[in-house]
This record gives structure tokens, sequence and C-alpha cells, in this order.
């Protein structure tokens, strides 16, 4: 184990300073021991968002390109996240360069550049590589998976999930990256793939995929005058470009199990700013979990009767995954929101790239990344071909 890691965040948006955050906070958690975390840059082609955000999380400097950090002798540990279409130059260029690489979802643009990127990190066997799927660092969601596991809902017998935003409700939001790169880059890649990804943590390999609807319903967008942050409003100019992607999308999934799977998408989703969600219906319980009450799952099997038979809230605490010296005040009753999962995350990835025992699982592979777009890919052609099924590989 080295002395110390070093550490950058390549993109200074939304979600990039959730990881800048996430690895400031994440020495803190549990007892094994770290080396010391040194927060070293955060780089964006946007010097005053790189600026800002390594003042804002204390990193000791900022960089207008990957190429900077990928030349750097004092890092060790880069988070990727900047646009889909970015990611393979980015991520081969840093495992080319000796890094450790965590890259966010969704994996790449391509099935092909995410094959290239899992042969790169193939290539490179003694640094850690992962992919961002955030959900799986959820206390109360690996609290479901454990119920599947122990037998306690019984065997899985229907999934139903969604992801329901409203960041492109507004048909004057500004045109960004997140409307380009055609179908099947939309909402299903920025969230159906976290969806899609629950699915499988929780009922097994998805096999098949039908049914599925692509439609956008704002076609057309302006360009912002200046540059905006995540879902973040601009001035707009009189440019105005087509919408290339979908707004929602919906579809069925068939497991290796013979389980059946529903699951929605939408940006476009009024009232629901970030409501992610699910129902798993076993042949014995129920279990529920919904992001707009992080700390607690619902839960009914045939243990009551009567009167008092029907779901049950469970609050998710020390006696909880991940939980236990994993937070401040790991104390029953104290809640946790989708920041702390950042963290979560990133102390998962500093144990694998420091070769430290790991109270947490370790963070999903790059293959893990290819195998989330054969799925998506899948989506994409059923609903090409009218919602026929698709087999995936």
């Amino acid at each position: 184990m080295s002395d110390s890691l070093g550490v950058a965040v390549i993109g200074a948006g939304m979600a990039g300073r959730a990881h800048a955050a996430g690895y400031r906070s994440a020495p803190t958690l549990y007892d094994q021991v770290l080396p010391d975390i040194r927060l070293v840059a955060i780089a964006d082609v946007n010097e005053g968002f790189a600026t800002d955000a390594a003042r804002r999380f204390g990193y000791q400097r900022a960089e207008t390109s990957w190429q900077a950090v990928a030349e750097a002798d004092d890092i060790d540990v880069v988070s990727v996240v900047v646009a889909n279409h970015l990611h393979r130059e980015v991520v081969e260029g840093l495992l080319a360069a000796g890094k450790h690489v965590l890259c966010e979802k969704p994996f790449a643009p391509t099935i092909a550049e995410a094959q290239s990127m899992v042969d790169a990190a193939a290539a490179a066997p003694n640094q850690a590589t992962g992919v961002g799927f955030v959900y799986r660092r959820s206390p109360a969601i690996s609290a479901v998976r454990e119920l599947v596991t122990d037998g306690a809902i019984g065997a899985p017998v229907h999934f139903n999930g969604r992801y329901w935003c409203d960041y492109a409700a507004d048909p004057l939001a500004p045109m960004s990256w997140r409307y380009k790169g055609g179908p099947g880059s939309g909402a299903l890649a920025d969230i159906g793939s976290h969806m899609i990804d629950s699915a499988e943590y929780l009922c097994g390999p998805i096999v098949a995929v039908s049914g599925a609807r692509l439609h956008t319903h704002v076609t057309e967008r302006a360009l912002p005058l200046g540059q905006a942050v995540g879902h973040s409003g601009a001035a707009l100019s009189d440019v105005v470009e087509p919408v290339e992607n979908e707004d929602v999308v919906t579809f069925t999934l068939r497991f290796a199990s013979g389980a059946l799977g529903t699951l929605s998408a939408s940006r476009v989703a009024v009232g629901h700013p970030n409501s992610y969600g699910f129902d798993l219906y076993g042949d014995g319980g129920t279990a529920g979990f919904d992001m707009d009450r992080p700390s607690e799952i619902s839960f009914v099997d045939s243990s009551t009767v009567g009167r008092t038979h029907g779901r049950r809230q469970v609050l998710i605490g020390p006696d909880h995954p991940f939980i236990s010296r994993g937070m401040a005040m790991d104390f029953p009753g104290v809640g946790y929101g989708q920041n702390d999962l950042f963290v979560f995350q990133s102390r998962a990835f500093l144990d694998q790239a420091a070769g430290v025992p790991s109270a947490l699982p370790p963070v999903p592979s790059f293959e893990h990344g290819l195998r989330n777009m054969k799925v998506m890919a899948a989506v994409v052609a059923s609903a090409a071909e009218g919602g026929r099924e698709i087999t995936i590989d």
C-alpha cells in the first residue's frame, strides 16, 4: 500500500461536484485505514467552473484539460465525469498514464467504444477501474437485496421500476449535450441506465427486452448564450437546434430467472425533480423503495395477518448495510440522502485503488458498464422494431 493517493475529478458540473465532495469525506468512513488522501485537482474546459469547484471542495488546483491530469505525477485516482461521448478518449488516456479510473455512467455512447475501454482496462490489471452506478451504494437498496438473497420475499416475480425527472419539462431549458446523440442517449442513458442496473442488482441477469417505446416531447431547444452547470437555466440565443434523443422511454424485461420487469424513465415528468423508485414483488412478499424517502423501505410478508396485514415502514439504520461507522451520526432514525451515496462510492473506489480491505462491495467493473450498454442497445432495437422482443447475449 502506498503512503498516499492523489485524487482528481475531470468535470466540474453537477455530478463532478458530487464526486469531488465524495472524495473529501470518504476517508472519514469506517475503521479500515486508508493511505493519506490528497485532493489534488479539478479539471474542466471551463476554467471558471474548475476554479470554483477546486476552491469549494478543497482541492489544490484547477486544470483546464484532462491531459494535464494524465500527465501529473501527483495524481493517482481520477473520476471521469464529462459528457458521455468523451468518455473513451479520456478514460483510455488516463489508463495509459497509469491512473486508477472511475467512469460515470452511462459508460460510453456505443458498445464498440465500451468494448475498447474494457480492453484498455484489461491491459492495465494493476489499476483499479469502475463505473459509477451510485444507487448500488444505497443502504436501503442493499437492504432490499438482502431480502432477496436471504429469501425473505421469496423468488422475484415482477420488478416495477421508474426514474422520473422534470429537468427537461421546460421547453425553454437550453440546448446541451444531454439532448444530442440519437435514440437511446436521452432519458434512457441518462437515468434509465440506473434503473436497468438496479433491476439486475436485485433480480439477476436480463435476457430480453420487449415493448420498448421512445418519445421526444420537446423537439427543439435554443442554444444558451453562456454556459450552465447541470440542469440550470441560462439566457437563450435565437439559434434553435433539434433535440436528437428521447424524453420518455418505457419497456419490459425478462430475467434469466423467469421474472418480469416493467421500467420507465422520463425527464419531462412535471413535479418529479428526482423520483427514483421501485417495487419488487416476490412469491412470498414485497419490498419497495422511493428516493423521496431515501432512508427507508416498505416491506410486507405473511408474518402479520388480519387487520394489521399490509406494507410497513422499515427505517434503515446502523443494523443495515453501509451505515455502521459509515456516517458521522450512525444512529437509528438519522437519515441520509443521495449525496451520501457518492461518499460511499468514493470510499469503495479508494479502497480498491489502495488495495485495502473494504466494508463496501467493489464499484461495478468496466465489464458491467459494457453489459449495461448492451441492455440499453436492446431497448433501442426493440423500439425501432415496433416493440419486438430483443434477446441479450
